[in-house]
């Protein structure tokens, strides 16, 4: 257990911490290098393509060190954007210390200080890295200084490197190895270990990763899981070496793999702790925290046959993403679907893709909403996240929503276009802070629901792709909202109602008109699509009907032969309205749901 050291690599959105974990595991030799290839941990399409780190990956690494003797290094390479703090937070969980990076030419930024506190909630020890200083914008004494004003670190033993160039490299493998502590633990006592992910394996079933506490976990054991009182049989544990490494036990200090023929993917949770069977511990294994979503949107199959399918695609996703909430909902227009739960809006967006790819669903999400608190005049409070559970607006005494602190960096010709998008968003307490020549971070608190739409396609566009942003809830505010309802033909459709501020109700409710209007096919009568807030009509388009020529038939006499004729026919048209029903098709949702104002 002395040769042990287990650790994670956390910063900022990209500080560089696949690429330091990819120098880490080549210069370990964790990896033939004909088999090499850059984030190498990122194994999913999403993360390749877009450049980030969703999920946190494991790997074992052996290193010798400069005093001879050969030690195991468990690493951690974990996400830096704030929608996947929770896979973060678990990771932590796992380690004894952390590597903190900070960007060379970027310095201290938002999620720096976030995951140095989370880090210090667990009591990990911290070794500061600076990182990117073959740039030719890195200035590593301005890092220093930062990293003392803002961390409260140490500046002096912060490591420079270059993750890209591998300078500095072997320093950091030193430092892993002589300033982290060695795991503690006593493999005497009833083995005790966390479980901090899991994948679902078709063939194999649930493919547990776990930190072992105290004990040891060896194949043919049958181990209890604390959470659901279930007892299994270890089939195969071993360590993750970029492939699954098959081992005998796993000793106490030590990160790897069990799987032990699991199939009922409800079975598990996250967070819990594995035990003997015959001599369980009689606590589990403190410090999990549930996630707490902050986005939530509805999820519809396109086709209802598939609904059964979405249910278990759902089922094996949690388990890989345990942020991930859901609960079976309904809608009158769209069938049976689920409400789910994301930690933000690139959360959301990962899962949707997910769930297209790895699981060949066509879905519909409803448009995303945030949760709102509603204080009553009877004194009770509620949380609302979905427009259908919305009281009435006479016994409300006001609504809350959730308002966070925007960090938008650009280069500084943007300012002007970016201050004026901020104001769109109803932005507050706006600020600059300049980094280095040119380049300008500007924060402003806005609400949660201003940035669910389009509010990243829209700073890329403004500035040229240049800007990146990042945000943190910060607190509730009173805020003047309502529920807008949109009626076709006089009938709500209650998976397109929704809360929005006052100020930009009629033109999102005006937006939902023109798209419905565009997709409804035509009728033998009107069709009225309106936009209201309560009784109120604040938006309307109107389909109009097919006209058949009654009067084609009239070539000479009187015109009150052609008004008898074009009246019978209205009232025709009268009576049809007062039957007929308008079926609104599949495309109009999507349509609908898919484009937002101003796109």
């Amino acid at each position: 257990m002395d040769t042990t050291r287990n650790f994670c690599i956390i910063a900022h959105i990209d500080h560089g911490k696949s690429t330091l974990a990819d120098r880490l595991i080549q210069q370990c030799g964790g990896v033939e290098q004909r088999e090499f290839r850059d984030q190498i941990l990122d194994s999913m399409d999403i993360e390749r393509e877009r450049g980030i780190t969703i999920k946190s990956n494991t790997v074992t690494l052996e290193y010798t060190a400069r005093d001879g003797i050969t030690y195991h290094l468990n690493l951690i390479d974990t996400p830096g954007h704030v929608d996947f703090s929770h896979e973060v937070r678990r990771s932590l969980m796992s380690c004894e210390g952390a590597l903190l990076i900070v960007d060379a030419a970027q310095g201290v930024e938002a999620q720096t200080v976030a995951n140095l506190y989370l880090a210090l909630e667990y009591d990990l020890e911290i070794v500061p890295v600076i990182n990117k200083i073959d740039l030719p914008a890195a200035d590593v004494e301005r890092a220093r200084e930062e990293i003392d004003a803002d961390l409260g670190l140490d500046p002096f033993e912060a490591l420079p490197c270059s993750a890209k160039t591998g300078e500095g490299i072997d320093e950091v493998l030193e430092a892993i190895v002589q300033r982290l502590p060695a795991p503690s633990g006593d493999p005497a006592l009833p083995p005790s270990a966390l479980i901090f992910d899991a994948q679902y394996d078709a063939y194999r079933g649930v493919v547990l990763l776990v930190r072992v506490r105290e004990g040891t976990l060896e194949k043919g054991q049958t181990i209890l899981l604390m959470h659901s009182d279930k007892e299994y049989q270890i089939e195969e544990l071993g360590l993750l070496k970029l492939k699954r490494v098959p081992t005998k036990q796993l000793a106490s200090g030590e990160v790897g793999y069990v799987i032990a023929g699991i199939k009922a993917i409800q079975d598990i949770a996250i967070g819990d702790t594995i035990t003997d069977a015959e001599k369980p511990v009689t606590e589990p294994l403190p410090g999990y925290q549930e996630a707490k979503p902050v986005v939530f949107s509805s999820i519809y199959p396109l086709s209802s046959d598939e609904y059964e399918d979405l249910g278990r695609a759902l089922d094996k996703l949690a388990l890989n993403d345990a942020a991930l909430t859901y609960e079976k909902d309904s809608s009158a227009a769209l069938g049976f679907g689920y409400r789910c739960g994301f930690l933000g809006l690139l959360h959301l967006e990962v899962v949707q893709e997910r769930l297209k790819r790895e699981y060949d669903l066509a879905l519909l999400l409803s448009a995303p909403s945030v949760r709102y608190k509603v204080q009553l005049k009877t004194g009770e409070r509620l949380q609302i996240e979905s427009p259908s559970l919305y009281p009435d607006p006479g016994a409300i005494e006001f609504v809350e929503e959730p308002f966070i602190k925007a960090a938008v960096m650009i280069p500084e010709r943007y300012i002007g276009a970016v201050m004026e998008l901020c104001r769109e968003r109803r932005g507050e307490n706006t600020t600059f802070n300049y980094l280095s020549v040119g380049r300008v971070e500007l924060t402003s608190e806005m609400p949660l629901a201003e940035v669910l739409f389009d509010f990243y396609d829209r700073l890329k566009t403004v500035t040229q792709g240049y800007g990146s942003f990042d945000y943190e809830i910060i607190d509730y505010r009173i805020s003047d909202l309502v529920k807008v309802d949109i009626l076709v033909n006089g009938e709500q459709v209650d998976a397109l109602s929704q809360l929005v501020h006052r100020d930009k109700a009629r033109a999102r409710a005006m937006h939902y008109c023109e798209r419905l209007e565009e997709h409804i096919p035509k009728q033998q009568f009107k069709i009225a699509i309106q936009g209201a807030i309560g009784g109120t009509i604040i938006a309307r388009k109107t389909i109009s009907a097919f006209r058949k020529d009654v009067t084609a038939k009239c070539y000479g006499g009187d015109i009150s032969r052609k008004r008898k004729l074009l009246e019978k026919q209205k009232e025709g048209k009268k009576r049809m309205k007062m039957v007929g029903s308008v079926e609104i098709p599949q495309k109009a949702f999507v349509a609908v749901l898919k484009t937002e104002p101003g796109s």
